[in-house]
């Protein structure tokens, strides 16, 4: 199935056809259909040949359509938009605290049409909000939507860079968060200092995830950390691995470490089998 990836405000991504046969570009702003109304967005880029399983799909898992192309007038009321977000936060933060609601209003939506307004929210527990809802409706009188996010969904509308100094993965091309253990990065030879090891959103870094298969495929050309290595000093214990520099660290007998480089562990290893080889030969 081909599909347009287009990207909405907190950067929220979801697949659309372009069933009408637009002339479209990337970068371009588009108005789509959604649940109920209209929404617009910008165009990321166009996907060819999708499963159902890979496209960005959006609450109601249904493919909806592009049904233009945005114009000036469009692009003024989406500002607008934006402009009256700003006021419904703090309007919207105000009343939190009158209702005494242990909860943290981390952003406001509003549809492109106005036919909806999504109220993003993080709590510890659950908040029954009926009364604030109540109050929002009243104000607004459009649909309105508390919605409740975690950490990481938080971070992904905020937005941000990660220690690495490019932009959040979650905001760029992760299509869903997984779960990440400690493990991960036990595996991969990191220090489990939470400062370390988290991201902007307080949680492991989603990095450990995706990048623990390559450490693990690599670390299947060196002997196991804590296994024993023989050397002309004698047995050695290997205490470290380092997949990108390509070698090893033993400690010696003797208390000494040393670094062994992964082209003389192969070496090692096909002496090894050749020298196996040739025993078993000798016993048929």
């Amino acid at each position: 199935m081909d599909a347009w990836l287009i990207e909405f405000k907190g950067n929220r991504l979801e697949h659309h056809a372009n069933s009408a046969g637009l002339e479209l570009a990337e970068r371009d702003f588009v108005i789509v259909a959604c649940e109920r109304g209209l929404d617009m967005g910008r165009l990321r880029r166009f996907d060819t040949g999708l499963r159902d399983d890979q496209l960005w799909l959006g609450r109601d898992a249904e493919l909806r359509k592009i049904v233009r192309t945005a114009n000036e007038s469009d692009s003024d009321r989406y500002k607008s938009n934006r402009e009256m977000e700003q006021e419904a936060y703090r309007d919207t933060r105000r009343r939190i605290e009158e209702h005494k609601l242990e909860m943290k209003l981390v952003d406001v939506e509003f549809q492109w049409d106005v036919s909806k307004i999504t109220f993003y929210f993080t709590a510890d527990r659950r908040v029954d909000f009926r009364a604030l809802v109540k109050d929002l409706a009243g104000v607004y009188r459009t649909r309105i939507e508390l919605r409740q996010i975690g950490a990481r969904d938080e971070a992904k509308r905020i937005g941000g860079y990660g220690v690495c100094g490019l932009k959040q993965c979650c905001t760029t091309f992760l299509k869903e968060f997984t779960p990440i253990t400690t493990q991960m990065a036990r595996d991969q030879g990191l220090s489990l200092n939470p400062t370390k090891i988290s991201g902007n959103c307080g949680r492991l870094l989603c990095c450990l995830m995706y990048e623990h298969g390559h450490y693990c495929n690599c670390e299947k050309a060196y002997p196991a950390v804590g296994s024993e290595w023989k050397t002309p000093e004698g047995k050695a214990r290997v205490e470290k691995v380092n997949i990108f520099s390509e070698e090893m660290t033993v400690r010696l007998p003797s208390g000494d470490t040393d670094t062994i480089t992964l082209a003389e562990i192969r070496k090692q290893q096909r002496l090894e089998e050749g020298l196996v080889a040739r025993i078993e030969r000798l016993h048929r």
